[in-house]
């Protein structure tokens, strides 16, 4: 029986890196669930790789359908953002299992609706100002620098993953990110335990 891996962590926290690592490994095979958002596209990111990216109306159209599992909305001083998880036909965790990149508001929905069984969470943690230099450094490197979004996202998270809500969530095991080897390696280790 497949599982679902949901990685989890305040911005910054190498979430993406270790996502991409974990589809280039061999030592547990996972598919990659891709979410979708309406936010703008960053330099360096390629539709249906990060995200599937789209609009309001195609939101209102995925959820008209019956294909939206779960969603957020922020509303951003450049307007609202939606990030939304969809019901795939690909998705079979019989056959099968999978990663995704989400929130926990994300992970408890993804959790109701695939089963508490078929969701692991994998929580990553690193220090508050390595991650807000990884946050500025990447918000320089973009076209047109979004720091006001940037800081409202870091603060944010102080409250999105505060210890109260990991607790209700479930979730009593992190991963240190300060050195990606040793951290991918305690990911691993986990994921084939479980």
């Amino acid at each position: 029986m497949g599982k679902i891996v949901c990685l989890m962590g305040r911005s910054s926290s190498g979430k993406d890196t270790i996502y991409k690592e974990l589809l280039g490994q061999d030592q547990v095979i996972l598919q990659p669930i891709v979410p979708y958002t309406t936010r703008p596209i960053r330099v360096g990111e390629r539709d249906g790789v990060e995200y599937h990216f789209t609009d309001e109306e195609g939101f209102q159209r995925l959820l008209a359908q019956g294909r939206v599992i779960e969603d957020r909305v922020y509303h951003t001083r450049l307007g609202m953002w939606r990030y939304f998880t969809v019901a795939d036909e690909g998705i079979d965790t019989e056959s099968g299992s999978y990663v995704m990149i989400g929130t926990l508001e994300s992970y408890e929905q993804i959790r109701r609706f695939y089963g508490e069984d078929k969701v692991l969470p994998v929580m990553i943690e690193l220090d508050d100002g390595v991650r807000l230099q990884r946050a500025l450094d990447r918000e320089k490197a973009q076209d047109h620098p979004k720091y006001e979004e940037m800081c409202r996202r870091f603060l944010a998270d102080a409250e999105d993953f505060s210890e109260e809500k990991l607790k209700k969530a479930g979730i009593s095991r992190t991963f240190y990110n300060d050195k990606l080897g040793r951290c991918l390696e305690e990911i691993l280790l986990y994921l084939q335990e479980n």
